[in-house]
């Protein structure tokens, strides 16, 4: 991880995961919650915290990796419900809605989009921002096929996402309402920042998400990284490109809740 970085455990009930805290990060700018992918069966608290220690660092607040239950030993709700059960936490923490960031990528960009739709339909407090990295939007993988058979993607397989999406939903019809993000209601959501490459099989649910935010009358600023793979930003060891697109986030995630704080 990057140097100066500070984590700690969190085990608080139903509700678990790390604080990471990057160099120069404080309480008083807000906080970040991190929904880490993994396609709802992998990744965990330990295989995202060099990227969440670099977004906290840029964003200059400390970030809690939430750890939430996977498929198929837990399929669907229960990552979805332990996304919710995060956000209230810090709400019950003392964060203040304007004060928090939901940030996910891959498959937590989904949880991300997912948690947005549960608090509009609760009718409870939005965050000030989100960003989503390579979401996973489309369980179906229904544009995977045609997408990849024009240029083929690196990293992600198509049939490979679509049986982590039908692991994830179990029992339940990929149509259910709170798996079908794309169709959910944006009404309220907060504005929302996508990075994503143009060379995945996913781009089109980016594209589809930021269609719809933006009919609904939100804001959604939709970045596509020429040459760039699946959640390439994690990789900013290695790319220039996935430490400029921090840097960026850093820069967005500060002018979106100064925004934010000024409304409230």
């Amino acid at each position: 991880m990057p140097r100066g970085t500070r984590v700690t455990a969190v085990a608080d009930g139903e509700v678990r995961g790390v604080w990471v805290t990057g160099r120069q990060a404080v309480r008083e700018n807000g906080v970040v919650l991190y929904l880490h992918g993994g396609g709802f069966i992998s990744g965990s608290t330990r295989s995202h915290r060099h990227l969440v220690a670099a977004l906290s660092a840029a964003a200059g607040r400390p970030a809690f990796l939430a750890h939430y239950r996977r498929a198929p030993e837990h399929p669907f709700p229960a990552a979805a419900d332990d996304a919710l059960a995060a956000y209230r936490w810090l709400l019950s923490s003392g964060y203040a809605p304007e004060e928090i960031v939901v940030m996910g990528d891959s498959a937590g960009g989904h949880l991300t989009a997912g948690l947005l739709a549960d608090l509009s339909r609760r009718r409870l407090p939005m965050p000030s921002a989100a960003v989503m990295f390579s979401p996973f939007l489309d369980l179906t993988g229904a544009e995977l096929d045609d997408r990849d058979a024009v240029r083929r993607d690196p990293f992600v397989p198509p049939r490979r996402a679509r049986e982590c999406g039908r692991s994830y939903a179990g029992d339940h019809a990929l149509t259910h309402r709170r798996l079908n993000v794309l169709a959910a209601s944006k009404r309220r959501w907060p504005p929302v920042l996508i990075q994503v490459g143009d060379t995945e099989c996913l781009l089109g649910d980016s594209e589809r998400l930021a269609e719809s935010i933006r009919a609904a009358g939100g804001t959604c600023e939709l970045q596509v990284w020429p040459g760039q793979v699946h959640v390439f930003p994690a990789f900013f060891r290695m790319l220039p490109e996935g430490r400029a697109a921090i840097r960026y986030v850093g820069e967005y995630v500060r002018a979106t809740t100064t925004s934010a704080e000024v409304a409230a």
